[in-house]
């Protein structure tokens, strides 16, 4: 029996001229890469200038903590938007991110000791425990951030898109590890705080996060951070394993027919995904001075889908606006109407799902779609054309 090779999927999209002769080089690459590096010019000129002049302090620390939920938006994007993969347990990623930082950071201020206050207050302890021992190096913590959430993920997706578990059965796994996990944070009161989490995080690396100065800092890191991952994203997807994963999404028998593994493609965009959601954690909590069970949670978790859903989970800045408009939308409407502003939430969710499937992000392609169905209509009124139609109804006559 011969080795099925694989075909390169740019063979099945190229054109049927291609095998005459090089097509000349075309100007939409060019404008396509000049209006990417006005977008992130304009983005960072937002994020950096404009956001910290018009914002207070407190404004800037809310935006902040939007910035963080929007980067796990992006890993959401490329898992179920380009992958197909309805991820509902983010939270985890994001959670173990966020621990694992908050352990440092806790570490980093221990008193005599060594303990952590919360350790010294409950009084079940007589020494640190073995696995927190580690954390109180930032070389191993802040790699963990980020390694520790991506090799949760790669145990837990080579688990199961082998066994091509997909769909709602996915969906329902995640969700499900996201309700362990709470179980476990909180019943390990002793290490972990329990319900009330890793609070009163007053330092980050030695800088007091009480002075306005460094939680500006910690902004323009987080500004930074957000820049960068979508540059990354926008790479990913424009490559073949970009093209690969959609096509894995559309026809996942097909490509594996072609020899591909599917298994192997999802397993990357997941552990991609859950690698954003940690390092989002991890600077979350110098952001805010907290991690808990509460924020990592199912709620959570949702609600990232849902800041994804609103946005626009096919494009690159969808699920970016799409996370930091639910955000804002949540404080906003918590401030004014207190007793209903879920009710508003959800309504806000089921209008936008319902008229605008493809998200705030399509608002844009349904302009261009009117712009070039009118182009046809007005290229007939030209001078030009009119000739053309008189010309025609001569020669008819």
């Amino acid at each position: 029996m011969t080795a099925v090779t694989p075909a390169p999927l740019s063979t099945a999209t190229a054109p049927a001229s291609a095998s005459a002769g090089a097509a000349p080089p075309s100007r939409s690459g060019g404008r396509s890469r000049l209006r990417t590096v006005a977008g992130f010019a304009f983005g960072a000129a937002l994020l950096f200038a404009v956001a910290p002049l018009l914002l207070s302090d407190f404004r800037l620390a809310l935006l902040a903590k939007y910035l963080c939920v929007a980067m796990v938006a992006v890993g959401i994007g490329i898992a179920w938007g380009r992958g197909g993969m309805l991820t509902l347990g983010q939270g985890v990623f994001f959670g173990l991110g966020g621990y694992a930082m908050a352990m440092h950071l806790k570490l980093a201020d221990a008193g005599p000791g060594g303990m952590p206050d919360f350790m010294q207050l409950y009084g079940q302890l007589d020494e640190l425990p073995l696995w927190w021992r580690p954390f109180a190096s930032p070389w191993f913590a802040l790699p963990a951030t980020v390694l520790l959430p991506m090799a949760v993920a790669f145990g837990l997706g080579s688990l199961v898109f082998r066994r091509r578990v997909r769909g709602a059965y996915f969906a329902i796994l995640s969700q499900a590890l996201a309700a362990a996990m709470v179980i476990l944070l909180i019943g390990q009161q002793g290490t972990t705080g329990g319900t009330n989490g890793l609070t009163d995080i007053k330092g980050f690396f030695g800088y007091d996060l009480d002075d306005p100065v460094n939680q500006r800092m910690v902004y323009f890191i987080i500004a930074g951070v957000l820049l960068a991952l979508l540059a990354l994203t926008r790479q990913l997807i424009q490559s073949r394993y970009g093209e690969l994963l959609v096509a894995v999404r559309d026809g996942e028998e097909r490509v594996r027919f072609l020899g591909y593994d599917p298994a192997s493609v999802k397993l990357v965009a997941y552990v991609v995904a859950a690698g954003m959601a940690g390092l989002a954690g991890a600077l979350f909590v110098p952001a805010v001075g907290i991690i808990s069970p509460a924020l990592i949670g199912i709620v959570p978790s949702i609600e990232f889908v849902i800041g994804v859903a609103v946005g626009g989970r096919a494009t690159l800045l969808g699920p970016v606006l799409g996370a930091v408009a639910v955000a804002w939308a949540r404080t906003a409407l918590s401030e004014r109407f207190p007793g209903t502003w879920t009710y508003l939430q959800g309504l806000l969710f089921v209008v936008v799902v319902a008229f605008l499937p493809g998200g705030l992000a399509s608002l844009w392609a349904l302009a261009r779609r009117r712009d070039v169905g009118a182009q046809p209509a007005r290229r007939g009124w030209s001078p030009l054309g009119r000739r053309r139609v008189e010309r025609t109804e001569v020669e008819a006559a």
